[in-house]
């Protein structure tokens, strides 16, 4: 799915006015339903019956207000409070119009910080104030309002974008803290990066009927990975599928005391689908890796503690390398001649990039088209410091473009930056996948895709999602307290199984053939 920006927004809706003939009011009355009814499915009126709006006297205030009234009309107890931020936009004025004439709801004029009332904890405060068309910091009364606003222990929703936020550049003041945010048609570009999370809360997306034709023509750098993106790039195996058409995946992993990062790639790549998997690992390691993962061969180095070498690199359709791998002199040698004799993708993660920070005169070695999985620490070594997410998303963007390779640059929402500039944010995972060893299991899962063979692309969007989709299901029986990274190989299977559409139908089969399953 493509995050459109701001600009792009503006010139859908006016396809869509002029493609179905209709005006703005009709638009907005389509999105303050679209509002309304998320409401009622996520706060169902039985359990939360009173709702208070805060609008402003532009056309997010005017959405507050024809919401409020549907709302109204379906069984909640609804107040609105206008502050008056602005001259009245038409559509506003026709939405007030309309509330007040219905005579169900009570309309309460902020003149002042002090009219600002004291909300009862029960009630749900609606954030209709401005929306996403600030360009500028928050100051002022306006600014105020939004810190008392924030000190109430009431949930708050977001109605569009939380007040304060800028929606396509760093937010430096103060912003409605929601708990959630609704947008319309695709989520803020905001949305994506970490420092932003306090003041979106759980975000989420709905459609208020915006040409589609329209969004596929207009250009786009930004994506967020959604089930049907996924859908697009899964591959289902054929009956008579077996394990030499998926390839044979090399990992270079452990040393004398890190062997543990090395069965947690391995085992993650066998269970992300390849169908061969040699590890090489210092002779140390033996013993540990056969007994760990019976599945997969062992290949060992010369060394007993460390990777110094290694041989026959072409029989392998994909190499790994870096999870507990140590940078020692012997291993940073061996790292540059892989590079150096290796003309196909290549997973690079752990140790490896910190190698490759410590000796950027090598990065032109590293194999276009490879997979580099760096976290925020691990890139901050590589390319230098930034200011804010923005400055680091652009800076990500830049040296995917530059060394013509991925970058995942992982966390909530892992970034996905490609060759040609675009990035793509992940949808899926949790806080309790924040534990050693998780990108360890990430490295794995994307040799094990590259290997079958996804390209590079379809590798990383496909097994970031299904990295995080494994903690989501995970989490429900480990909690995020309680999940290890080992959880995330157990619950690949299950991740999986829920990208097939069909797997009801499947499993109904299996068991009308097999009642015992």
């Amino acid at each position: 799915m493509k995050i459109l920006t701001l600009e792009q927004l503006r010139a859908a809706e006016q396809a869509a006015l002029a493609a179905e003939q209709i005006s703005n009011l009709d638009l907005m009355q389509r999105a303050a339903k679209t509002f309304a009814d998320w409401v009622a499915e996520q706060f169902p009126a039985g359990e939360y019956q009173w709702l208070s709006f805060l609008c402003g006297s532009g056309n997010n205030g005017g959405d507050g207000l024809a919401a409020a009234r549907i709302l109204s009309e379906m069984g909640y107890g609804v107040e609105v409070f206008i502050y008056r931020l602005q001259r009245e936009t038409e559509d506003f004025l026709d939405q007030y119009e309309a509330l007040k004439a219905s005579g169900e709801v009570e309309i309460t004029e902020i003149l002042s910080l002090a009219d600002l009332p004291v909300f009862d904890e029960r009630e749900i405060i609606v954030d209709a104030l401005l929306g996403s068309g600030l360009n500028r910091p928050l100051e002022g009364e306006l600014a105020e309002i939004v810190e008392a606003i924030n000190q109430c222990p009431n949930i708050i929703l977001a109605l569009d974008c939380p007040t304060g936020l800028q929606a396509e550049q760093p937010t430096v003041s103060s912003s409605i803290q929601a708990d959630y945010t609704l947008s319309f048609e695709t989520p803020r570009f905001a949305f994506m990066f970490p420092d932003n999370y306090d003041r979106v809360g759980e975000f989420h997306f709905r459609s208020i009927g915006l040409p589609q034709e329209f969004i596929a023509n207009l250009p786009a750098h930004n994506y967020y990975v959604t089930p049907k993106t996924i859908a697009n790039i899964y591959q289902k195996r054929g009956k008579y599928a077996h394990k030499g058409l998926f390839g044979h995946a090399l990992l270079i992993m452990g040393s004398h005391g890190k062997m543990g990062a090395a069965i947690l790639a391995t085992r993650a790549c066998l269970r992300a689908g390849a169908g061969l998997v040699t590890v090489h690992v210092p002779s140390c390691g033996y013993e540990v890796i056969q007994g760990a993962v019976p599945e997969a061969m062992v290949n060992l180095d010369d060394d007993r503690y460390v990777f110094t070498r290694i041989y026959d690199l072409q029989k392998y359709n994909t190499i790994a390398i870096g999870c507990g791998l140590s940078t020692k002199n012997k291993t940073r040698n061996a790292l540059c001649y892989l590079l150096k004799h290796r003309d196909t993708p290549t997973v690079l993660d752990a140790d490896a990039l910190n190698i490759l920070a410590q000796s950027p005169d090598w990065w032109e070695y590293i194999p276009k088209q490879s997979i580099l999985t760096p976290h925020p620490k691990e890139f901050e070594r590589m390319f230098g410091r930034s200011h804010n997410n923005f400055e680091r998303y652009e800076l990500l963007r830049q040296k995917a473009m530059e060394l013509e390779v991925y970058i995942i640059l992982k966390g909530a929402n892992s970034c996905i930056a490609t060759p040609e500039g675009n990035c793509y944010f992940n949808s899926t995972g949790n806080p309790g996948m924040g534990t050693a060893g998780s990108g360890d299991v990430l490295t794995g899962i994307l040799t094990g895709l590259l290997a079958q063979p996804y390209s590079p692309l379809e590798a990383c969007i496909l097994g970031v999602y299904v990295h995080g989709l494994a903690g989501d299901l995970a989490v429900v029986e480990k909690s995020q307290e309680g999940l290890m990274a080992g959880d995330l190989i157990d619950y690949l299977g299950k991740a999986f199984l829920a990208l097939n559409p069909k797997r009801k139908k499947i499993q109904k089969k299996v068991q009308s053939k097999h009642p015992i399953v």
